[in-house]
């Protein structure tokens, strides 16, 4: 009776109490994946084994066995081939240029009737062209309106240049005009119009309006084309030359013309 009792475990001694466990972190868990994965795997493992193949998988393996195996004597075509003077390996033909290898076996699974996809295919060649031709019409469309505003830029630009022309060709009419005592313009737009007027100097430009309506039917190129003749003729200068000529002589023979481009 005392040996059995020395026997039972003293579940309150110091070999139980003192006992130390692995406590250290992470390691519980690392187990618990570690297992976890092991019975995943396995369960995987038979449910591949025990999983009923579809006839088509069976249809194929079948098909890929077949496909991967020559044919042999007991195939009759390739028997009476054989009795022609074939051999396993040599080209077909008489002449020996004919195929090697037999015809690819192209096993269509899909539901699509016959010509599907050659469909699908011209849609997509079509979808591509018709993609191609929208953005080569649209490059188009960009380059031209590239072109039309660098055209308008110029015109503007061009148009600037006439306007600082005419207006200099206006300035130095006033101050000819004026050495040579004449009051008046020939044309109210031969002169530069004050910033500021007084109400005297109004009314005589409201006198003045039948000749303004007549001035703005001409371009800004008319106007410098008519004042330009104007100053060379009456008072022998050339605005792009900047120079006051002696005589008629003087002007025709060292002035190059009478226009911008012919001072360029």
């Amino acid at each position: 009776m005392k040996l059995n009792m020395e026997e039972e475990e003293d579940y309150m001694s110091d070999s139980f109490i003192n006992v130390q466990d692995d406590i250290r972190p992470g390691l519980p868990m690392l187990r618990q994946i570690r297992e976890a994965r092991r019975k995943e795997e396995k369960r995987q493992e038979a449910n591949l084994k025990n999983r009923q193949k579809s006839i088509k998988e069976e249809e194929q393996e079948r098909r890929d066995i077949g496909l991967k195996n020559a044919l042999g004597c007991e195939n009759k075509g390739f028997a009476l081939l054989q009795k022609m003077g074939y051999k396993s390996g040599q080209a077909l033909g008489k002449s020996g240029d004919g195929i090697v290898e037999p015809i690819p076996l192209n096993v269509k699974t899909g539901k699509s009737g016959i010509g599907h996809e050659t469909l699908l295919k011209r849609k997509a060649e079509e979808k591509l062209e018709s993609y191609r031709r929208k953005i080569h019409m649209k490059s188009q469309a960009e380059e031209r309106a590239a072109e039309q505003f660098r055209i308008r830029l110029k015109n503007k630009q061009d148009e600037m240049k006439l306007e600082g022309d005419l207006r200099r060709s206006q300035r130095a009419c006033q101050q000819l005009d004026t050495q040579k005592n004449i009051q008046v313009p020939r044309e109210a737009w031969y002169w530069l119009r004050p910033e500021e007027e007084t109400e005297e100097e109004a009314e005589e430009e409201k006198e003045q309006d039948e000749d303004e309506y007549k001035s703005e039917d001409l371009s800004v190129l008319e106007k410098l084309q008519i004042l330009t003749s104007y100053l060379r003729e009456e008072h022998l200068y050339c605005i792009w030359c900047g120079t006051a000529y002696e005589d008629k002589e003087d002007l025709s023979s060292n002035c190059p013309g009478p226009t911008s481009a012919d001072h360029d």
